[in-house]
């Protein structure tokens, strides 16, 4: 059931775009706003029809502009799920599932599916807002979907639910057979549950390949948004001190946060973003800063302005740092030399310390 998906247009923004996604497959769209990215599921699902295009789903055409073919979109079957939840607020949570075509059984099956199982009967003003959301997923699968469209579904809740919701779609995705298309703003998220990130920019397709790839791909991050430019290192809990400081132990040497929830011995992912991260030619000394970790400078590319990406090789992880070209030319900066990042411990928020495994939430 692979997903092709072409299309051109020259309004209401411009687009020109073809991706592939195939069965079981999670693709991130990523971009800054208004590149297009809604506009690309819109057109999958048939609320919008471009110039030129041709979506298919295991080779059956949706959409071919070319032959005159356009299925509306209540004969598409595909599942949507919004930021915005879009439920009934007068029927209970089993009646929302019900509405999008599922018996009783199956409508209470889908929320057990996604933990709701007691919850059946709560209209959605008496759910949290990630219960919400979960009836929301349940809905879009009582459509039994050939295709999964995920429009910004977590940036509605806080970020302990947002953690569960991850959780929750990783699980689901051992039950999930049909491609399944993602847009998102946040590079962790797209990190977390990506197999694939395609990053538009001004209607266009930058860049496109597994995740790991594409997050510390320095050319793709004009079209991410340099501002939420970052990496993610693994470390493990070490120590809960005294002052309130949690020292974790990395590839490279210690890292000091500020006190993370969890045991000793717990491994967790730490987001640093580029514009907390110092360079250093030297080991430096005397600093406030407690955070020191070596690398091994990979890749530096210089912005439109007066930034510049520089990219560290650290362990066999990546960090990146956004400095201005001008201390790179006044550090004499290049590919291969050793260098030091220096990260404030108080830069790290509590919400950029994470795990590829949290509990349900």
């Amino acid at each position: 059931m692979a997903l092709e998906v072409r299309a051109r247009a020259e309004a209401p923004i411009p687009l020109d775009v073809r991706f592939t996604v195939e069965p079981g497959e999670l693709v991130a769209l990523v971009g800054p706003s208004g590149a297009g990215k809604s506009t690309i599921l819109r057109a999958i699902s048939g609320l919008y029809q471009p110039h030129e295009g041709r979506v298919t789903v295991n080779g059956t055409p949706w959409l071919d502009t070319a032959a005159g073919v356009a299925q509306p979109t209540h004969r598409r079957r595909v599942g949507v799920v919004f930021q915005s939840y879009a439920l009934f607020p007068q029927m209970t949570a089993l009646a929302n599932v019900m509405a999008a075509g599922a018996d009783k059984s199956r409508a209470a099956d889908l929320l057990a599916l996604v933990h709701l199982k007691g919850l059946e009967a709560r209209l959605p003003r008496a759910l949290s807002g990630g219960q919400q959301q979960r009836v929301a997923v349940a809905r879009a699968l009582a459509r039994e979907p050939e295709v999964l469209l995920l429009d910004e579904p977590f940036s509605a809740v806080d970020h302990a639910t947002r953690e569960g919701l991850y959780a929750e779609i990783q699980r689901l995705r051992a039950h999930l057979d049909m491609p399944v298309v993602l847009v998102t703003h946040d590079m962790e998220e797209a990190r977390r549950l990506a197999d694939r990130i395609v990053v538009i920019d001004h209607g266009k397709v930058v860049r496109e390949g597994p995740a790991a790839d594409v997050l510390f791909d320095p050319a793709a991050m004009r079209g991410m948004g340099l501002r939420g430019a970052g990496a993610t290192l693994t470390a493990q809990i070490a120590e809960h001190e005294a002052d309130g400081l949690t020292r974790l132990d990395g590839a490279t040497g210690p890292l000091f946060l500020p006190r993370v929830t969890g045991p000793v011995g717990e491994v967790v992912r730490v987001r640093i973003l580029a514009h907390d991260v110092i360079l250093s030619r030297e080991t430096p000394a005397q600093l406030s800063a407690l955070n020191v970790i070596p690398g091994v400078i990979e890749d530096i590319l210089p912005g439109d302005g007066p930034g510049a990406m520089v990219t560290l090789a650290v362990g066999q992880e990546r960090l990146l740092a956004r400095i201005t070209q001008r201390s790179v030319r006044a550090m004499g900066l290049a590919p291969g030399q050793r260098c030091h990042a220096v990260v404030k411990t108080m830069a790290v928020a509590p919400h950029h310390v994470g795990r590829d495994d949290p509990g349900d939430g």
